[in-house]
């Protein structure tokens, strides 16, 4: 969704900076509001276009929610536990498609590096800072992919389709179902049960998700093949600290 750009404010700058009568008092200064509005424009750059060069770059929040694109991120915890059983349905260099899953996908990175080979399908060019493994996605073209994708080339596909409707989940299915050998793992809402099933061959697993913020409506996972989230919920992962 595009978003006013303040670099539309800074037309309003005279393309004279204000100087001083005198040449000798200096070199030419910003005016404070010329300065103010620079420095708005480059923090809604950085926020955009966030620099993930760090160590740290796969932490989930470094990219920040955006509500207007229904964008709420797992907690830690779930993303864990969602990556580790994303790996174990994979493989051993198996590969794993999160369509817009990005915290599923910085868990599996922060975790796993180049132990799995990760894609993540994101509408939200922010996550095109990850490199080739960002691939453009709008769910609206659910078969518009690139050439450099093969159908049915990753072992399982983690999705968390953004919007509850049953349009979005029947376009996002169609995505699905191109890019997984079989296996998937859907995380939605409660309600979309019977349309999981009806699309997808998906049932409701036992482990039910959660995320840093409280959302109004039951969220839940569903598989279809035998998933460790669909056994003992007293056996918790701990959160450990990836590679250095």
């Amino acid at each position: 969704m595009e978003r006013k750009n303040t670099l539309t404010s800074l037309r309003l700058i005279p393309r004279r900076c204000e100087m001083s009568d005198s040449e000798d008092e200096g070199p030419p200064q910003l005016s404070s509001y010329a300065l103010a509005a620079l420095q708005e424009f480059y923090a809604e750059q950085q926020q955009h276009h966030p620099d993930l060069r760090g160590d740290d770059k796969y932490n989930i929040g470094i990219i920040e929610e955006n509500w207007q694109l229904s964008q709420f991120w797992y907690s830690p915890e779930t993303a864990l536990r969602l990556a580790e059983d994303a790996v174990a349905a994979a493989g051993e260099g198996g590969r794993i498609a999160c369509v817009s899953a990005p915290s599923v996908y910085q868990k599996l990175r922060e975790r796993h590096r180049d132990a799995v080979s990760v894609c993540i399908f994101e509408y939200d060019r922010r996550f095109a800072a990850y490199g080739e493994d960002f691939v453009y996605y709008d769910y609206k073209n659910p078969v518009d992919l690139p050439e450099r994708i093969a159908t049915h080339s990753f072992d399982i596909v983690v999705a968390d389709p953004p919007y509850l409707s049953e349009e979005c989940l029947r376009k996002m299915s169609e995505t699905i179902k191109l890019l997984t050998r079989g296996k998937i793992l859907l995380c939605t809402g409660a309600v979309m049960e019977e349309a999981a099933a009806k699309l997808l061959g998906v049932k409701m697993c036992k482990f039910i998700p959660e995320h840093t913020r409280t959302l109004g409506n039951e969220f839940r996972c569903f598989v279809n093949y035998d998933s460790g989230l669909d056994r003992d919920l007293s056996v918790q992962l701990p959160v450990q600290e990836g590679p250095k």
